[in-house]
């Protein structure tokens, strides 16, 4: 009689136990397919013509940072001051996250000039930062014996939202990142991060575009958004598994059913043993 009355208890815990992890395993399972980044062809070497480049040029509201080097020491001072560092602090970070000193910088107006003491305005808008010192130089050779100009932008940032470990904004110093690459200083996407509707949204020539970039696919090293532009937005969007495993309803539903099936299975032992 006692090994009657023990057989249901056992019954029920084997059935509540394989209920959960069965519903559990089905609900969570996620495709090896679905996270290999540039799947394609198998071969152990191909190669792939580079077509998309991009050439980061001067805007308005740029703010560079303009070293001037030349055999007088105390004249350059006058031009590198904007460049030292203010009090101020800003949350942008190379590291994502975490407050920084802030260069003022040369601020770039509306008209694509910048105003440097002594020399006054230099249009700029529109030039690469190579050629943006060249223009620079030319101006100052009336002022300083052999001048040097270095021009870096210190404002060229992108956001990473979403499902990626380290979310932030990231300043990137050579003003030239890739869609992996940043991705990577997020530290890469999470196991929930949908990696084949990667979305990127573009503020250019007065318009907004959003693109979808699948990352599982080697379309996307000759796309137009593999190379990423100065104050581009990544938001990498939940596979719906996350979404799901967030909601405290939906989280219960296997153990209910579990739990009503386990009392089901529980109830057929009992009126068999019971006959």
């Amino acid at each position: 009689m006692n090994t009657l009355q023990k057989l249901p208890v056992r019954y029920f815990l084997h059935s509540l136990v394989l209920g959960i992890v069965f519903i559990s395993a089905f609900s969570s399972c996620i495709s090896n397919k679905s996270i290999v980044y540039f799947q394609g062809d198998s071969l152990r070497y191909t190669a792939q013509e580079i077509t998309q480049k991009y050439t980061p040029v001067i805007q308005p509201n740029d703010i560079l940072s303009i070293v001037v080097g030349s055999l007088n020491a105390e004249a350059n001072e006058i031009f590198n001051t904007p460049n030292s560092f203010t009090t101020a602090t800003t949350n942008y970070s190379t590291t994502g996250g975490g407050a920084r000193v802030q260069p003022l910088g040369y601020l770039v107006d509306a008209d694509g000039s910048i105003e440097m003491p002594m020399v006054g305005k230099v249009k700029i808008g529109g030039l690469r930062t190579i050629d943006a010192a060249d223009t620079i130089r030319t101006r100052l050779s009336s002022y300083l014996k052999e001048p040097s100009v270095i021009v870096r932008n210190l404002n060229f940032k992108v956001s990473v939202l979403g499902e990626v470990a380290r979310p932030s904004i990231y300043v990137i110093p050579d003003e030239k990142i890739t869609l992996p690459e940043v991705l990577s200083l997020a530290g890469d996407l999470t196991i929930y991060g949908k990696r084949e509707n990667v979305m990127i949204i573009r503020e250019e020539n007065g318009k907004r575009e959003y693109a979808r970039i699948d990352l599982t696919s080697r379309d996307v090293l000759s796309s137009p958004y593999y190379y990423l532009h100065k104050n581009d937005i990544i938001y990498v969007e939940p596979i719906k598994t996350k979404i799901n495993a967030t909601d405290r309803n939906v989280q219960l539903v296997p153990i209910i059913t579990s739990i009503v099936a386990a009392i089901g299975t529980l109830g057929i032992l009992i009126i068999n043993i019971t006959k």
